[in-house]
């Protein structure tokens, strides 16, 4: 009877969890739906600007039609780099934003601080070079695309004179310059490059006036590495050509556009970033993008750019990606005639990140 009475009890509490059991799954709530993440940007000038913001927030619309309901996207314009950024930063903050990309070099400190002091928020930083546990930092091999675009200038100019629009002189705007210069001395080799420093990344003024200076000192093409279109417009006044950066701005000189370094910063980079916020597997580090994967491009041409022209900076984009040919390759020398890279030797990354001297066809000081 004892052995019957232990069996029987068995038997009746197994029936009864299986009844619970079925009882709780039948009544249970579904799961309530992942709230989405938030990420903000910092942009230092307006976010539709025709050069580097616009084509950061370009990224930033990328993220937000591939995620769609999963995420939420905001920005900040025209934020001085200084004490105001924190301010910036901290707001982004307290309205919930997860992931945080400060989008110009001046920012770098500011977000280094922020990181320290939110642990639970990721920040990311273009162009620099500072990283921690929760800070990463982006950017990528512009000079490539740069130096294909200062071939379309070198075909261009029937002087032999190139004006260069540049905002501050750092190794990012310097190696840009050099590569710009070589790209013109490929085709033109004896030719002259003029830099004209603004001293801010977003000035219209400034930059036109700086274009009407580099005319008047005798230059018939002009390029740049600065911001918004104004230099563009007026040499779309002058019907002389104009080589842009960050962002295809035809549309502002429609016969003197030639070409244009630009960055696809969405595909490439934001989105898998905003991603792995997300998902919880987001890690710190330095990417460093390419012409090969899709970072580093050049814009549509402009009417005036001929066959023999695209064919040859396609034949040089060809040669980048399969790391057969490379801008900072010697023999390489500087202003003065030094040699800075022997034959056959290239630059490597740290010593390209570092750079302060200019090519030799430079005119201009590195120093701004």
């Amino acid at each position: 009877m004892r052995k019957l009475g232990v069996g029987l009890g068995v038997a009746l509490v197994t029936i009864a969890l299986a009844a619970l059991a079925v009882a709780t799954t039948g009544s249970a709530a579904p799961s309530a739906k992942k709230a989405p993440i938030k990420a903000a940007w910092i942009y230092v000038g307006p976010h539709n600007d025709g050069g580097w913001s616009q084509a950061h927030d370009k990224g930033r619309l990328y993220v937000q039609k591939a995620m769609g309901a999963n995420v939420i996207t905001t920005y900040k314009e025209n934020v001085p780099e200084g004490p105001q950024a924190a301010q910036v930063i901290d707001s982004l903050v307290r309205d919930g934003n997860k992931i945080i990309f400060a989008t110009s070099f001046g920012y770098m400190d500011a977000m280094a601080a922020a990181a320290k002091k939110y642990p639970d928020v990721y920040f990311e930083h273009a162009t620099g070079y500072k990283s921690a546990k929760n800070y990463a930092n982006y950017f990528g091999a512009g000079e490539d695309a740069i130096y294909l675009s200062g071939i379309a200038a070198g075909a261009a100019t029937k002087k032999g004179v190139v004006g260069y629009i540049v905002p501050f002189p750092i190794p990012e705007i310097i190696r840009h310059a050099n590569a710009f210069a070589l790209g013109v001395q490929l085709v033109k080799p004896n030719a002259k490059v003029k830099l004209v420093w603004t001293k801010s990344w977003f000035d219209p003024a400034k930059e036109k006036k700086a274009a009407e200076s580099l005319v008047a000192a005798g230059a018939d093409v002009i390029g740049q590495n600065v911001d918004s279109p104004a230099a563009g417009k007026y040499a779309q006044s002058k019907g002389l050509p104009w080589v842009g950066y960050n962002s295809d701005s035809r549309k502002f000189a429609p016969t003197s556009w030639q070409v244009a370094a630009v960055y696809d910063w969405g595909k490439p980079y934001y989105l898998k970033r905003v991603k792995a916020a997300a998902n919880g597997t987001w890690k710190t580090g330095s990417y460093w993008g390419s012409m090969a994967d899709g970072f580093a491009l050049l814009s549509p041409y402009g009417p005036k750019v001929t066959a023999k022209t695209k064919a040859l900076i396609a034949a040089k984009q060809k040669a980048i990606i399969s790391g057969k040919f490379y801008e900072f390759q010697g023999p390489l020398y500087d202003q003065a005639g030094k040699l800075r890279v022997p034959k056959g030797k290239r630059m490597t990354l740290p010593q390209i990140l570092s750079v302060n001297w200019l090519v030799k066809g430079i005119e201009g000081s590195p120093k701004g």
